[in-house]
């Protein structure tokens, strides 16, 4: 049988009952669409770490308190003080591979301008942090290694603070602020960065010597992590290793112990990040591959019924010469169009509902087209599942028996 005639036949057959056509591919539609979302918005997702991260600085490296363990169970880093301020000034004399190095402390509080109160989060660093982190001053100056040495009470605040603690356009630099009970001065306010890959607002914070968090809001003498920028991304490991050297000697670690420190690498933390969003998208993919085969089992079913109903056309053609493989044909081509519209609409819905959802979770549009050209082969090849074992039956139809069909 002519291909283009077999498929004028099929596409007629189809269109004879429309709404069970339209709801048998309801279910390819969804599995489709539900794949190239996900995986697109997980694409963007990873692309969006990867900027963010690479607006931090391709050479940023982190060091942080290690996890706690009692009896072989993690008891978190919160209550680790294994570093200091000295930590920071020997990896800044020593490490040859780092250029920039700041002590970072944090704490949460209230802070208030008159009438205004916001939450927000107070950063402590040495004035290299900013540098480090990537952050750029609006307006205003920053804070000097004698403010550090004096314990300052003075800080730099983001955007989220400007425009929740002050009045359209009203100028913060030099107003006196109060996070807690300390009151402090604003010299300086921060550019823009907007959410990071997280959901967390890179502009909700203040920044001020860590020697005055450090000591007059947090009443301690150790510090939550320590930020470095290495010569160049190139280096970025020998300086991981120079840091890790460092601090075994400083904490005096015997050989073969286990580091009360974690240091990291902005490559390490993507690939972690990378592996985390790969798992979850991993997983939304095989819920939606449910959906996909539940949509096959669907048309497998219609189209048993579809045998089932034609029993006395299937007898007649047969009667008037037509072979079993051209019946099987037929039929198999009506479920692989089935599969092929659905798969259309369903890369178009999805492709509809990625763009929309990336728009709205501010996250960049990526279109993964192997994954495109995956579920549409898989249409076709589910149809051709779908349709084979109800086209058999057709095909072996005996046609007397065919005919006699009430």
């Amino acid at each position: 049988m002519d291909i283009l005639n077999l498929i004028r036949i099929s596409a007629k057959a189809l269109m004879r009952n429309k709404t069970r056509t339209a709801l048998s591919m309801l279910g390819i539609v969804i599995g489709i669409a539900a794949v190239i979302a996900v995986v697109n918005l997980g694409e963007g997702l990873k692309q969006s770490t990867a900027n963010q991260l690479s607006d931090m600085g391709t050479n940023l490296i982190m060091v942080m308190r290690a996890n706690q363990r009692r009896g072989g169970v993690s008891m978190g880093s919160s209550n680790v003080q294994s570093l200091k301020v000295h930590d920071c000034e020997l990896i800044a004399k020593n490490a040859k591979n780092v250029t920039l190095v700041s002590p970072v402390v944090n704490s949460g509080g209230q802070l208030v301008n008159g009438s205004k109160n916001w939450s927000g989060t107070v950063y402590g660093g040495s004035p290299d942090y900013l540098e480090i982190r990537k952050y750029e001053i609006a307006t205003g100056v920053n804070f000097t290694d004698d403010d550090v040495k004096k314990y300052a009470k003075v800080g730099l605040i983001g955007q989220t603070i400007v425009e929740n603690l002050f009045d359209d356009g009203e100028d913060p630099i030099g107003k006196i602020i109060r996070v807690g009970n300390m009151p402090f001065k604003v010299i300086g306010t921060l550019k823009e960065k907007g959410q990071n890959s997280m959901g967390m607002d890179q502009d909700d914070l203040v920044v001020m010597p860590y020697s005055t968090v450090q000591k007059r809001m947090l009443g301690q003498d150790f510090i939550q992590q320590i930020v470095c920028s290495a010569a160049s991304e190139n280096v970025a490991e020998a300086a991981v290793e120079e840091i890790e050297s460092i601090l075994r000697a400083s904490h005096k670690i015997p050989e073969g112990g286990d580091d009360d420190f974690e240091v990291r690498t902005q490559q390490e933390m993507l690939e972690m990040m990378s592996s985390m969003t790969g798992m979850i998208t991993t997983v939304l993919v095989a819920i939606a591959l449910i959906s996909l085969l539940v949509g096959c089992i669907g048309i497998m079913n219609i189209m048993y019924v579809t045998v089932t109903e034609r029993t006395k056309e299937i007898g007649l053609r047969m009667s008037i010469g037509a072979k079993n493989s051209a019946i099987l044909m037929q039929f198999l081509t009506e479920s692989i169009i089935l599969s092929l519209i659905g798969g259309v609409i369903g890369l178009l819905l999805g492709l509809l509902l990625s763009y929309v959802v990336s728009l709205f979770m501010s996250l960049p549009y990526v279109v993964n087209v192997m994954w495109m050209v995956i579920a549409f082969v898989s249409c076709a090849v589910l149809g051709l599942i779908s349709g084979f074992f109800p086209a058999l039956k057709a095909s072996r139809t005996d046609p007397i028996n065919a005919l006699r069909y009430e």
